[in-house]
């Protein structure tokens, strides 16, 4: 007897498994504020993950798929990413070149 749970639990995981989509471990946890500089305007934003090849932060303004941005992590300079997803007020940003998560990690 199917009540419709595995359903919604099966789009659920198919869901998690678009966005989850990076082989590496990320930190996390509790988000953290950092800036992201989009269009030559910087913004506040809550970190709420990170890993050598991009981020996942929640902003509430517009950004598109393809977007080029920075973002200022802690101890590093500003780091080029291009936004990968949009979700809500999540964004997954995937880094130009790799990042030190030691360094940055909030």
């Amino acid at each position: 007897m199917d009540d419709g749970a595995s359903i919604k639990r099966g789009m659920t995981d198919g869901l998690r498994r678009l966005i989850d989509q990076r082989d590496e471990q990320r930190s996390g946890g509790q988000a953290r504020t950092t800036a992201l500089i989009h269009h030559a305007n910087r913004h506040v934003v809550d970190l709420v993950n990170l890993s050598p090849s991009g981020a996942m932060i929640r902003f509430r303004g517009t950004l598109s798929e393809g977007d080029e941005v920075q973002l200022q992590l802690l101890d590093q300079s500003v780091v080029t990413a291009q936004v990968r997803w949009v979700r809500d007020d999540r964004i997954g940003l995937g880094f130009v070149s790799p990042v030190d998560v030691d360094e940055g990690q909030p």
